[in-house]
């Protein structure tokens, strides 16, 4: 029988008060910073992201979200590109211009269904918000509908912006052609409020999260008003255009523009708004994207009063396109 020999139990020794305080306050900090940063890569590089017109939510939204990327990776360095909108972005994406960028769901369907040229590699990090259709005209004006445009000088927004692929589906749906039953001034929310204060058109659409800065700075000096499209939704929502399964009926609130004067309850159309990227993107890159959306909600959402809806049962639903794996890592994690 092999008998074993312990060995003589440890002696313990005093610990050095100020050594003990030293130990205490590394591991209490140790507590506080694991959480954002367990299991997490330190970024660093560089990347671009796509948003929008000056004047428009996009540009605002990303602004923002570059605010809390650098809180939460100070070692990126994140440059922001404004465009026309999502058919620019888009384009900025599949050609490399981009690495993420903020893009309408119709407009992505539209690009698939087009079979536009990598529209293979696009992925999504998120559902952000909801753009509302708006249709703004002059207080006085005779047009109650969109099939009163008839004839008319119409905004309808900027050659690749998402404004003026939901315009032209919008005035088909009223069974106006845009390249013949209006004269389709393509300006975008930059100067089309000025233009209608000034007379030069007699309406125009704009596609955007609400309340959309540009469209509260017009009704704070003119009287203007806006146009019911709900009726629109059933031809809209036709079988000949697989992407019309993106819009849905929706209401502008009274509250979405407080200066309108005698606002109502509009019923219109709303499209999802989606974070985007493509399948070249790291995947530690698109899980630290994906994490600041979420986690800058509320600091996006006090400025940005459509992020607010932004949250984890939501953001996932990214139709037309699937998840980057990025991003189903980050919801993995964040439901665990």
């Amino acid at each position: 029988m092999v008998s074993l020999r312990l060995p003589p139990p440890l002696r313990r020794r005093p610990v050095p008060v100020l050594l003990g305080v030293a130990v205490v306050l590394a591991l209490l900090g140790a507590v506080l910073w694991a959480p954002a940063t367990r299991g997490q890569e330190r970024l660093s590089g560089s990347l671009t992201l796509s948003t929008g017109a000056p004047s428009g939510v996009y540009a605002r939204y990303g602004t923002l979200l570059q605010s809390q990327l650098a809180r939460e990776a100070p070692d990126l360095d994140i440059t922001l590109r404004g465009s026309a909108g999502s058919v620019e972005n888009i384009e900025r994406l599949v050609s490399g211009e981009a690495d993420f960028a903020i893009a309408t769901a119709d407009s992505l369907a539209s690009y698939q269904a087009a079979g536009g040229e990598g529209a293979d590699t696009l992925l999504a990090c998120a559902r952000l918000y909801d753009d509302y259709i708006q249709l703004v005209v002059r207080a006085d004006s005779p047009v109650q509908s969109a099939a009163d445009l008839a004839g008319l000088r119409v905004g309808v927004g900027q050659d690749q912006s998402g404004v003026q692929l939901v315009t032209r589906e919008l005035l088909a749906a009223a069974g106006l052609d845009m390249d013949r039953d209006i004269t389709a001034v393509r300006q975008g929310i930059n100067t089309t409020p000025t233009m209608l204060e000034a007379g030069r058109i007699d309406a125009f659409f704009w596609s955007g999260g609400l309340p959309t800065s540009a469209v509260e700075r017009l009704a704070q000096h003119s009287d203007v008003r806006l146009v019911p499209l709900g009726d629109l939704v059933p031809a809209l929502r036709g079988e000949d255009g697989s992407y019309r399964d993106h819009y849905r009926a929706a209401v502008l609130p009274p509250d979405a523009y407080p200066d309108i004067a005698g606002s109502q309850v509009i019923d219109t159309v709303a499209v999802a708004n989606l974070l985007v990227t493509t399948d070249r993107v790291d995947t530690a890159l698109a899980e630290q994207m994906t994490r600041s959306v979420i986690n800058g909600r509320d600091r996006i959402g006090s400025q940005v009063h459509a992020a607010q809806r932004v949250d984890l049962r939501t953001a996932i639903y990214t139709q037309p396109l699937p998840l980057h794996p990025g991003a189903r890592e980050y919801y993995r994690s964040a439901k665990s």
